[in-house]
């Protein structure tokens, strides 16, 4: 007998063969639907997620959950303006299904074509993060994709009234099927929801390195997404240090808690002693601890020292660490071996170390004077995102719309068969249309 969370996966996939074949205006019709469904109840999602913030309070008190995690948690008039924005964006883009990709004439009259399509059913485990759940939806539905929504339980009050408010958004679209999204509640359902292979085609998990682990260990679904956010920015001999200081306190200050915010800082030994101090005093200025390796303490004594596991540590909030490196390919070197494949920087006027940089270091994101924060898909233009992928799949970095289809191959014959190829009567063509 199948359970409810079997049932929920069943029909979701049902769901998702419907969506597959919806034109383009049904779909942005519904994102319409969806971006006034939330405008226009603004106040109740407040009020909800007012409820869980009362909650988890109470948590990070006992020490249950960080503050990092309780900064994620909370909506306000900005991240509700740019949850909406974020719907409209994804409504303009161009429709990600059933676009040519790729055509070969094998033969005359025997053409190949390689065609985008959905990916089918997908599962997104993520944790405090209930603005998730519109970001995710918006490209669900232009993607044509049907998903199933696991969020953690601080946000439970706010998860529920965002599902339902979309829900009953795709509700008024009548070429809309039902069961396309879904939400899940307890730790129980992650479990189960795991061993859903058969129905289940993709498991997205956005949270922290445990999380990830877990799903990946856990599961036979293919999994997308990243383990830890430890991002560098190289501050290189040719660098312009106004540039250098702005960026480098924007990508740790202006949102600690993110996965694309910097956590360690690598400066050319060259300016160590006449840079350092200044860099450090603005960090400070900014609320940041600093800690620092060796050859930082030289010049700068009162920094706590930085250890090899600070490398290694995606700190979440205002700390950040400092190591001195000899060149270019030593920094480089310490973040292919430290790194995360998330996002890493250069700041340079020499446009050779650029290239360099760029080349060498095996990130999904490869940056030049330019702050670490803008990995991010709504600022990459791709609407919004469904998280990032650090893995070598077919979406790497901010995963949107083009990272949620897939491709299939459509050949058109003309009653071909293969017997006078096999048997070297006739040839193939191999002639590219696209």
């Amino acid at each position: 007998m199948a359970t409810n969370l079997e049932t929920m996966a069943q029909n979701a996939k049902l769901a998702s063969y419907t969506l597959a074949s919806l034109d383009t205006l049904t779909k942005n019709n519904a994102l319409e639907a969806i971006a006034n469904k939330i405008e226009q109840n603004k106040l109740q999602i407040l009020q909800e997620n007012a409820k869980d913030l009362e909650e988890a309070k109470k948590l990070l008190e006992n020490n249950e959950i960080t503050k990092s995690t309780y900064n994620r948690l909370k909506l306000d008039e900005n991240k509700m303006r740019d949850m909406i924005q974020g719907i409209k964006d994804v409504k303009r883009l161009e429709d990600p299904v059933n676009k040519k990709l790729w055509a070969m004439g094998m033969d005359s009259g025997l053409d190949l074509y390689r065609v985008s399509c959905p990916i089918g059913v997908i599962g997104v485990i993520f944790e405090a993060r209930p603005d998730v759940i519109p970001q995710i939806c918006s490209l669900a539905v232009k993607s044509a994709n049907a998903v199933i929504l696991k969020g953690g339980k601080e946000a439970q009050n706010t998860n529920t009234i965002l599902a339902n408010l979309i829900k009953e958004a795709l509700s008024e679209i009548p070429q809309f099927p039902d069961n396309v999204i879904n939400l899940l509640f307890t730790r129980d359902d992650v479990a189960e929801m795991l061993k859903m292979d058969k129905y289940i085609d993709l498991i997205i998990p956005r949270g922290g390195n445990s999380l990830v682990t877990y799903v990946k260990n856990n599961t036979k679904i293919p999994v997308m997404g990243h383990a830890d956010g430890i991002c560098h920015i190289y501050i290189d001999e040719d660098a312009d240090v106004k540039k250098a200081t702005d960026i480098c306190i924007d990508a740790k200050t202006q949102y600690p808690s993110a996965c694309n915010a910097v956590e360690t800082i690598l400066i050319h030994e060259s300016l160590v002693e006449n840079y350092l101090p200044q860099l450090v005093i603005e960090f400070e200025k900014a609320g940041v601890k600093v800690k620092g390796d060796e050859k930082c303490k030289q010049f700068v004594p009162h920094l706590e020292l930085a250890t090899t596991e600070d490398w290694a540590t995606e700190y979440g909030d205002l700390t950040i660490s400092i190591k001195t490196v000899k060149d270019l390919f030593d920094a480089v070197a310490h973040i292919n071996v430290y790194g995360s494949g998330h996002t890493d920087c250069i700041i340079s006027e020499d446009k050779r170390s650029i290239e360099v940089f760029m080349n060498l270091v095996d990130s999904a994101g490869v940056f030049a004077n330019a702050s670490t924060r803008f990995a991010d898909g709504f600022r990459y233009g791709l609407g919004a995102e469904v998280g990032i992928s650090t893995s070598k799949t077919h979406a790497r970095g901010p995963v949107g719309l083009e990272g949620l289809t897939i491709y299939k191959y459509k050949l058109f014959g003309k009653g071909h068969v293969v017997a006078p190829y096999a048997d070297g009567k006739k040839t193939f063509i191999h002639q590219r249309i696209i």
